[in-house]
């Protein structure tokens, strides 16, 4: 709970430096290398990008990263050359832990609903995983899949989610639409704290590879590290409701291969996770992507998940690299048939809807 002198020695943080993307990723791997400022309010706030053992623990623990604008990084390299300028004094309303600033200001819609006073560290899980992995096979496949996000006490808490009308804004029954059999109920705000965590702490890792993708696709939008001012993005583009959602399917249900846009403002990526067991609550229903390429036939992947592991993967198109260059790929995902018992999946989507 500091606050301190501006650093003498400091510049701007831009995209292209590195030390901003751990900041904006929360990449502890840089621990210790660097000093670096946050602007809030009049103060300069200074802080390590170092891991904090008891952020579970605390409630005013943050979840997003700071504006870039109101980032200053030192110019020297190591943390220990910026070390003397840390002067500080105390602050009672900012709240600084690994550079990311929070004020106490109450439950907002973007970090949801309280739940259950015992985090069960899912936001933690998320900043730990292997984001190199990640990113290398969402390059060369489309998607990644990771084990276990989820125990299994939290995926059948979540599952029961679905019979409590007050957490959802509505129902859709897929087949009125021709989406193809089964059902599903979107999340109203506030979203549950389990949600929007997730929400949060996906996004920025995952704008820094959407911004490369599309560099490379030569395409004009560009996502900002926070997740809350590209849902103010969504907003100032009409598109209001979030989109976070359970999926119920019975036996003889599935889910025709589609791609959720819900409007201009998209984000290219999306996580669904699996909170039923296969082979103990359900047969079949396995999660499919198929990939359009160009003068090619359809390529389909079926991805193995197991209860409580995720996927991450591409809402409607990715990047490709050919002979003559880059090239754009389609993609279109869905569930093939549930033969046997009942499957539930909680899908994040992190642009919202008209």
């Amino acid at each position: 709970m500091a606050s301190a002198k501006p650093m003498r020695q400091s510049q701007p943080a831009s995209d292209a430096d590195p030390r901003w993307t751990a900041i904006a990723t929360r990449d502890t791997r840089s621990d210790g290398e660097f000093f670096y400022s946050v602007r809030n309010h009049g103060r300069v706030l200074p802080s390590l990008l170092r891991r904090q053992s008891a952020r579970g623990a605390d409630p005013l623990s943050p979840r997003r990263a700071p504006r870039r604008s109101t980032v200053r990084l030192s110019l020297g390299h190591r943390a220990q050359a910026c070390a003397p300028h840390a002067r500080v004094r105390p602050v009672n309303t900012v709240i600084v832990n690994s550079g990311m600033v929070n004020t106490q200001a109450g439950v907002s819609r973007q970090r949801g609903a309280p739940e259950d006073p015992r985090q069960p560290g899912i936001a933690d899980r998320v900043r730990a995983l292997d984001w190199h992995r990640l990113s290398q096979d969402l390059d060369a496949h489309g998607n990644a899949m990771i084990e276990s996000l989820l125990t299994r006490s939290e995926c059948q808490r979540i599952a029961r989610w679905y019979a409590d009308d007050s957490r959802f804004r509505t129902r859709v029954v897929m087949s009125r639409h021709g989406f193809g059999r089964g059902e599903y109920r979107y999340f109203a705000h506030p979203l549950p704290q389990s949600v929007a965590a997730l929400r949060a702490e996906f996004y920025p890792p995952l704008a820094v590879l959407a911004n490369r993708w599309n560099e490379q696709l030569r395409v004009s939008p560009r996502y900002p590290m926070a997740h809350e001012e590209f849902v103010a993005r969504c907003d100032a583009a009409g598109q209001t409701r979030p989109t976070p959602l359970l999926l119920q399917y019975g036996a003889g249900d599935y889910n025709c291969l589609h791609q959720d846009l819900y409007g201009e403002c998209v984000f290219p990526l999306q996580v669904a996770i699996l909170l039923s067991q296969p082979g103990a609550d359900f047969t079949g229903g396995e999660f499919i992507i198929t990939e359009q390429r160009p003068r090619l036939q359809s390529r389909a992947e079926v991805v193995p998940l197991r209860q409580g592991d995720a996927v991450i993967f591409a809402v409607h198109h990715r990047p490709v690299a050919g002979t003559r260059g880059v090239y754009r790929v389609n993609l279109r995902h869905g569930v093939s048939r549930v033969r046997t018992g009942n499957r539930h999946t909680l899908g994040v989507i992190f642009h919202d809807a008209r």
